[in-house]
C-alpha cells in the first residue's frame, strides 16, 4: 500500500438556486399575483473521519471536490430542491489547513467526527417575496448566492499511543513485527522503511495499544534532512515514545543525544513527552568488550527514562520493557480521567 500522508485539495459548496419570476394566473383566482419561488440552499462540503482508510491517496489525483447547486425556484411559491451535501470520507487523524494562511480548521480524530468545512450558498428570493403595498406585481427575484470555495491542506498524523524512535537500521521494524502482527520489510541497511508502520500490541487485559514505527531520523532531520523529517508529525500524536538504540553502534551515547536534539528541534513537545529507552540487539554484541549494564546506566543519567537492555530477534527483554509501558499508559490515562472529572 502506497502511504500518502499530505495533500492540497479545493472544495467548493453548492451555488444557492436562482429565484424566479412568476405570476398566478388561474381564471378561479381573480386578484392573481406574484408567485415566484426561492431558489434552494447550494450542498455544502463537509469532511467525515472514518476508520477503514489508512492514507490520503485518494486524494492524489483528485484534486478538486464541489457540492450540489440548489435547485431554481418554481411557480406557485413552490421552494427549489436544496443540493446535495458532498460528504468526503478521510483517515482518523487527518488535521484541515487552509492552504493560505496554514492555520488549522479541525483536527479529525475520533471515528465519525464531522467538519462543516463549506458552507453552501443561499437561496435567492423569488418575487412573491417581494409583494408589499406599494409593490403588488414585482417583476424581479434575486440570483442564488455562490457557496464558498477554500484550497485546503489535509495532513495525516497517525494515531498511536507507542511511537518507536531511533537512527536508522536501529532495529525498529524487527521489534514491531516481534511484538505485533505487522510485517514491515527488513533488512540490514538504513532506510529499509520508507513509510510508518503501524501494529497492535496487546495488553495483558486484552486491550490493543498501537505501537508506530517511525521511519530512521537523522542528524538534521527537524530541518529537512533525510526521511525523518516529513514523518515526525506522525509522533506528536504518540503518548510514549520507545527510543530505540543500537548497542553495536560505536557511539551509543552519541546517538542517543543525536535524537534528543531533532526532538528539541522539531518543537511541539516531543522532547518532554514520556520516553523509554531500549539497547537493541545485544544478541550481536561482544560482552567481552561492551559493558552494556554500563552504557544503560549513563543513559539513564542522561535522560532520566528507564532503560532496558534488549534484543528484538532473540525477544529477550521485551516482557519488563512492556509491562513498563504499559504503566506509564495507565498513568496518563488516569492523569487525564481526573483532569476531565475535575
Amino acid at each position: 500500500m502506497q502511504f500518502i500522508d499530505q495533500a492540497v485539495i479545493e472544495v467548493e459548496a453548492g451555488k444557492g438556486g436562482d429565484g424566479i419570476v412568476a405570476f398566478r394566473r388561474e381564471k378561479y383566482v381573480p386578484a392573481g399575483g406574484p408567485s415566484g419561488g426561492n431558489g434552494g440552499r447550494g450542498g455544502s462540503v463537509i469532511f467525515v473521519a472514518v476508520e477503514n482508510l489508512q492514507t490520503l491517496l485518494d486524494f492524489r489525483y483528485n484534486h478538486r471536490f464541489q457540492a450540489e447547486n440548489g435547485g431554481r425556484g418554481g411557480p406557485n411559491n413552490c421552494t427549489g430542491a436544496s443540493g446535495k451535501d458532498l460528504i468526503i470520507e478521510v483517515p482518523c487523524g487527518t488535521s484541515i489547513y487552509d492552504a493560505s494562511t496554514s492555520a488549522l480548521l479541525e483536527d479529525l480524530i475520533e471515528p465519525g467526527q464531522r467538519f462543516r468545512v463549506a458552507e453552501g450558498g443561499k437561496g435567492g428570493l423569488g418575487n412573491q417575496h417581494f409583494l408589499s403595498n406599494r409593490n403588488r406585481a414585482p417583476e424581479y427575484a434575486l440570483p442564488g448566492l455562490p457557496g464558498e470555495m477554500k484550497v485546503l491542506r489535509l495532513e495525516l498524523k497517525l494515531l498511536a499511543e507507542v511511537g518507536i524512535i531511533g537512527l536508522p537500521n536501529a532495529g525498529k521494524s524487527t521489534l514491531i513485527s516481534s511484538l505485533s502482527a505487522a510485517r514491515p520489510k527488513i533488512a540490514d541497511y538504513p532506510f529499509t522503511t520508507l513509510i510508518p508502520n503501524l501494529g497492535v500490541v496487546r495488553k495483558p487485559s486484552g486491550d490493543g495499544t498501537v505501537f508506530a514505527d517511525i521511519p530512521g531520523l537523522i542528524e538534521g532531520a527537524s530541518h529537512g534532512a533525510g526521511l525523518g523529517y516529513d514523518f515526525l508529525r506522525h509522533i506528536e500524536r504518540t503518548r510514549v515514545l520507545l527510543h530505540l538504540i543500537d548497542a553495536t553502534s560505536e557511539d551509543v551515547v552519541g546517538d542517543f543525544i543525536t535524537i534528543q536534539q531533532e526532538l528539541k528541534a522539531y518543537g511541539r513537545g516531543l522532547a518532554e513527552r514520556p520516553q523509554i529507552l531500549a539497547l537493541n540487539k545485544i544478541d550481536a554484541v561482544d560482552r567481552e568488550t561492551v559493558d552494556l549494564e554500563a552504557l544503560a546506566t549513563e543513559l539513564n543519567h542522561r535522560s532520566y527514562a528507564p532503560v532496558f537492555i534488549i534484543s528484538a530477534v532473540t525477544r529477550t527483554g521485551l516482557e519488563p520493557m512492556l509491562q513498563e509501558l504499559w504503566g506509564i499508559l495507565d498513568q496518563i490515562n488516569a492523569a487525564e480521567e481526573v483532569e476531565v472529572l475535575g
